[in-house]
């Protein structure tokens, strides 16, 4: 069978369809003659009759009929076939691989979720872990698109602000300097840190905070998780610098303060990133405007 062709295929299925060689000429706009050499070839390939003469014109023999059957159904796969492509060109359908830090996970899956209300043919995958790791995955082509904090400096990708990303400072109510305007950088190292684990890109903002300011932070815990960051400071463990964009909650509930701290909020910006080099499926590239459009609006206030 490795011989066969489409064409050949196609004239074995009209001829036995029409009834004659004229018919399949016809309707594969071709001359009588041309459409015979295609099933000369044919047979010759499966050293098989597959046409016969009778009365009424052109029959299949058994082995025609079965080359027949299987081009007919060769020939809907290639139809789904060319409908799925066209849903792929459109971004209609497809498959996307969405990697966030762990930060972003307060508000990934909500824009997951819209998105997928407006693309309900696309599949979407996403992974949530430290910076380190959604570069891994990155670099390693196992996701199409990270949303991250800090830029990859050694890898070579495509990146757009999609957003601000503000850090503060957060204590238990009634923590000793909750109601102190304008702390300074010399009186915040006096407090217990609770921080992220190495590779996490909310520590790297807090090494880089109190070594603009030369001071060294008193490191109470490594924690890996915001959440457990967050019930840790609650129960008064220390204070914390973490995202503004994973305190909404326990800020309205009061369980948390923001510590009115000079030179903070840290801004930085949400980005999105993907490796200049893969290539962007029409899903991945939707996803990525949508991401452009909509961020703003489903950000954690």
């Amino acid at each position: 069978m490795k011989d066969i062709t489409l064409r050949q295929l196609q004239c074995l299925a009209e001829t036995v369809r029409t009834g004659s060689l004229a018919g399949a000429a016809t309707t594969l706009h071709v001359t009588a003659p041309a459409v015979a050499a295609q099933l000369r070839l044919l047979e010759k390939s499966l050293g098989l009759t597959l046409i016969e003469r009778g009365p009424g014109g052109q029959h299949p023999t058994e082995a025609g009929q079965l080359v027949a059957d299987t081009a007919a159904r060769v020939a809907a796969e290639l139809s789904e076939c060319s409908e799925s492509l066209t849903d792929l060109r459109s971004a209609r359908a497809g498959r996307v691989t969405l990697g966030a830090v762990s930060t972003a996970k307060y508000f990934a899956p909500r824009v997951l979720a819209a998105f997928q209300a407006s693309h309900p043919q696309v599949t979407v995958a996403l992974s949530i872990g430290n910076r380190l790791e959604v570069l891994d995955l990155l670099e390693r082509y196992q996701i199409d698109i990270a949303v991250m904090g800090r830029p990859p400096g050694r890898l070579e990708v495509d990146q757009e602000v999609i957003g601000e990303h503000p850090y503060v400072v957060v204590a238990a109510p009634g923590h000793v300097l909750h109601d102190v305007p304008g702390i300074t950088m010399e009186r915040l190292a006096e407090e217990v840190f609770l921080i992220r684990e190495p590779g996490s890109g909310t520590r790297g903002h807090l090494e880089s905070l109190f070594a603009a300011a030369e001071r060294y932070p008193i490191i109470g815990m490594e924690i890996s998780s915001n959440e457990t960051i967050k019930q840790a400071v609650i129960a008064g463990l220390g204070v914390a610098l973490i995202s503004a964009h994973t305190i909404a909650a326990e800020v309205a509930d009061g369980r948390l303060i923001v510590l009115d701290v000079v030179g903070l909020p840290i801004r930085r910006h949400w980005l999105l990133v993907r490796m200049s080099r893969r290539a962007f499926s029409p899903a991945a590239r939707e996803l990525w405007r949508f991401f452009e459009d909509e961020l703003s609006d489903l950000l954690p206030s």
